[in-house]
C-alpha cells in the first residue's frame, strides 16, 4: 500500500538510480579552468577531480610565476582528503531514500545536497580569492591595482588571457542526477493532489 507521505514505486527506483549514477563522479573531472591566449590558441586546462589535479597544471605555474600567483598544489586543497568520502556518503544516503520511500526524506536528501553544492562554490571562491589577490610583491610583471582571481563559473579576461570555468563531466552528471530527483519530487507532489481531488 502506498501511504501518502509516501513515494511511488517508480519514484523510488528513480531516485535509486540517480544516487547510483553518482558513482560516475569518481571516474570523471569534476570542474574545468580552461586558458586560452595568443601564444596559446590551443588553450590550457586544469581539471579538478574529487580528489586530485590533472591537465596542463604545471605550464599554468609557470605563467602564474611571472605575475606572482603561487603555483598551485594539490596538497592546498585540504577537500581532496575527504571529498570522495562525502559522495559516497551521498550516494549511500540516497539509496537509502529510495529504499525507505518517505518523501520527506527526499526534500531533506535534495535541501542537504544544495547545501553541500552552495558550500562548495563559496569555498572554491575563497580558494580563487586568495590565489588571485595574494600576489608576489617581487614578481617580474606587476600591473599596478590588478589582480587575477579566476572566474568562479563563467568567462573572465585576465591580461591577454581568456579564463573559464565551468563543471566538468563529473559536475554535469551531478547537477542532471540531482535535477532528476528534483523533477521526481515534483512529478509526485502533482501526482499525489491529482489522486486528492
Amino acid at each position: 500500500m502506498n501511504r501518502p507521505g509516501n513515494l511511488s514505486t517508480a519514484a523510488r527506483w528513480i531516485v535509486a538510480m540517480c544516487a547510483l549514477a553518482l558513482v560516475a563522479t569518481f571516474f570523471l573531472p569534476f570542474w574545468f579552468i580552461f586558458l586560452t591566449a595568443p601564444q596559446y590558441p590551443e588553450g590550457l586546462t586544469m581539471y579538478i577531480w574529487l580528489d586530485h589535479l590533472s591537465g596542463e597544471v604545471s605550464i599554468i605555474n609557470g605563467l602564474n610565476h611571472y605575475i606572482g600567483m603561487r603555483p598551485i598544489h594539490e596538497s592546498q586543497f585540504p577537500e581532496f582528503g575527504y571529498m570522495r568520502w562525502i559522495m559516497v556518503a551521498l550516494i549511500v544516503l540516497g539509496v537509502v531514500v529510495a529504499i525507505r520511500g518517505r518523501r520527506s526524506w527526499l526534500v531533506g536528501y535534495l535541501l542537504l545536497f544544495a547545501a553541500a553544492g552552495a558550500l562548495a562554490l563559496y569555498d572554491f571562491y575563497q580558494w580563487s580569492y586568495a590565489y588571485g589577490h595574494e600576489l608576489d610583491p617581487h614578481a617580474p610583471i606587476k600591473v599596478p591595482g590588478l589582480t587575477y582571481q579566476p572566474p568562479l563559473v563563467g568567462h573572465k579576461k585576465l591580461l591577454n588571457f581568456d579564463a573559464y570555468s565551468y563543471p566538468d563531466s563529473g559536475g554535469w552528471v551531478m547537477i542532471a542526477a540531482v535535477s532528476v530527483m528534483l523533477l521526481v519530487l515534483l512529478w509526485d507532489l502533482f501526482r499525489r493532489k491529482r489522486k486528492t481531488v
